[in-house]
């Protein structure tokens, strides 16, 4: 298969334009909705002004994500004004959330669409050219897109997303992804393979597998016998040493031993887990429904550390949740201390409509105390990310070449199987998807230098 046969194709059809917002599923479904959008004979553009079709595909994690969007919709008035018949979708998280909202508050959108709904989008987006308006947010119980071949819209060539799993069952009560993307349910391993393979064959060297929870895939048909995450991992890792695996996003609750063993028996599998702990308070990780406690997060960091002692742990943090004082923010800190974490995402608290937590909690911490949580947690991060990549000083990584640097095209970036970004002069051929070996000679918090050995 050729590399061609996995970008947007070219065509004579209406000219579609995507913009994507949110998290990596967000980025593998736009790749799926092109994918159907194409089969109907639309071309892909990444210019807004020549498109026929503007999709925003929508991320309701936070209140910012959701406001941002408004506003961009706000600013899609001229190019209504400046394309007849221009069509506009809110696609994902959002339009399941709000729907009804969305058509009564801004005139520009013309089809809702949530994200087990992405078939109908042809459909839906021809009742709206026609003068009507297109709704379906009908969540599945079944809907895995696991039979669509996505459009890859990555511009390296080198690394790609696929969703294994689609929904939740966890219902940590901050968070609102039960209810804007349904159930948990996993893909047919035998899809997930072929894809990886296509993606391999086509010279992609590194895929991410993507969940709301990984460690909960399992696919069972028949009397066949099921497959769970670490047999998943192992299957993808096998098709070639040169495929490097990465995964996201692991819930610390069903982190299992035999997970890491598998991941320190095969090289080609990153050493990196993402782990996000939300709160270092064992009251606070109990009002967050989160299923487990600071003692049984720091021994799954343990495990992870006594296997593989070079294993990166990165994670998430939400300062400011309901009730939080200032000792259950002093635990969140020393947690952060004691794990060493490589990088961090760090939130303030945003209560979600729907969730558990809006239903029987009270958003009781001010604003301006959560940005201050937020602050030192990111001060205290930018401390320990600088230390991280301080103990990389001198050692050499195998390092996946992605594309240039952004500030030089003398120079090359790519990342460490830990997940880094380094940073090294340009030598001879090398190209996109080479690896090469990298000795570390600088760094910031966020990057590493090197020289190519």
């Amino acid at each position: 298969m050729k590399l061609e046969n996995l970008r947007p194709l070219s065509g004579n059809g209406k000219r579609l334009y995507v913009e994507t917002y949110g998290c990596q599923m967000n980025v593998g479904d736009s790749e799926i909705l092109v994918s159907i959008m194409q089969d109907e004979g639309y071309r892909y553009t990444e210019d807004i002004a020549q498109a026929d079709v503007i999709l925003v595909n929508t991320c309701s994690i936070r209140d910012n994500a959701e406001q941002r969007i408004w506003g961009r919709l706000r600013e899609f008035h001229r190019y209504k004004r400046a394309r007849k018949g221009l069509v506009v979708g809110i696609v994902g998280c959002m339009a399941e959330r709000l729907r009804e909202e969305l058509f009564e508050r801004e005139t520009v959108v013309d089809v809702v669409a949530g994200p087990d709904s992405y078939r109908e989008l042809p459909r839906l987006v021809a009742a709206a050219a026609a003068g009507g308006h297109g709704v379906n947010v009908q969540l599945s119980q079944e809907e895995t897109y696991g039979d669509i071949r996505p459009v890859r819209l990555d511009r390296n060539g080198v690394s790609a997303f696929i969703s294994i799993m689609r929904g939740c069952n966890n219902f940590c009560s901050y968070c609102v992804v039960p209810y804007t993307r349904g159930r948990e349910r996993s893909r047919d391993p035998q899809t997930i393979l072929r894809e990886a393979q296509e993606l391999f064959s086509a010279g992609y060297r590194e895929v991410t597998l993507l969940g709301q929870n990984v460690n909960s895939y399992r696919w069972k048909e028949g009397t066949a016998e099921a497959v769970d995450f670490p047999a998943l991992v192992e299957r993808v890792a096998g098709i070639s040493p040169l495929l490097r695996v990465r995964f996201a996003t692991s819930h610390p609750k069903d982190l299992s031993d035999r997970l890491i063993e598998v991941m320190a028996s095969y090289p080609n599998i990153c050493r990196a887990v993402h782990l996000p702990a939300q709160s270092g308070s064992d009251r606070m990780l109990a009002a967050m429904n989160r299923k487990y406690t600071r003692a049984w997060y720091l021994e799954r960091v343990a495990a992870i550390r006594r296997r593989m002692p070079d294993c990166a742990v990165t994670t998430d943090l939400i300062a400011g949740f309901c009730g939080e004082t200032a000792e259950d923010h002093a635990q969140t800190l020393s947690l952060m201390r004691e794990v060493g974490y490589d990088s961090a995402y760090m939130f303030k608290y945003s209560q979600r409509p729907g969730t558990l937590a809006s239903r029987t909690m009270t958003d009781d911490v001010s604003e301006e105390v959560k940005t201050a949580r937020l602050n030192e947690i990111i001060a205290l991060q930018n401390e320990l990310s600088t230390a991280s990549n301080e103990r990389d000083m001198g050692n050499v990584f195998e390092v996946l070449v992605e594309g240039l640097s952004r500030r030089s095209s003398e120079q090359l970036c790519g990342r460490t199987s830990q997940n880094k970004m380094v940073v090294f002069d340009r030598t001879g051929e090398t190209a996109p998807g080479d690896y090469v070996r990298v000795r570390i000679t600088g760094c910031t918090s966020a990057t590493l230098f090197g020289v190519a050995e």
